[in-house]
């Protein structure tokens, strides 16, 4: 899954590449939390390109369980990218990622200049 923990805001954040295979299982959140573990990151980031496709489809749980599985071992999560189409589609998608992004995990942001702005309004 290759990423590297990169300084954000004052934060150490493992921001995993753009290119790769899709990625949202419980397994794969197994094997995130193994890669990122080898580092000081206290932030996982994944850039919505990388979602499996039917991540963002509430009905298969498979966002639910993926968020569950890193927040279980303490993991924050961000996912970097544009869902608007997903929200567009989804009332229930867009009411969720409205309710989480008022938390401190998982956040929905455009882009790494907003997870930034996210970081730093926390201090």
């Amino acid at each position: 899954m290759t990423g590297s923990a990169q300084h954000i805001a004052g934060h150490s954040v493992y921001i995993l590449d753009s290119d790769g295979p899709a990625i949202g299982s419980e397994r794969d959140a197994t094997d995130l939390i193994s890669e990122a573990a080898g580092t000081d990151a206290q932030m996982i980031a994944i850039p919505t390109a990388r979602l499996d496709p039917s991540f963002l489809d509430l009905s298969t749980r498979m966002a639910g369980l993926f968020v569950e599985k890193l927040q279980t071992y303490g993991w924050r999560l961000a996912f970097l990218g544009d869902i608007s189409d997903h929200l567009n589609r989804s009332g229930a998608l867009t009411d969720w990622v409205r309710e989480v992004n008022k938390g401190r995990s998982p956040w929905f942001v455009a882009d790494r200049s907003e997870l930034s702005a996210k970081l730093e309004a926390e201090g």
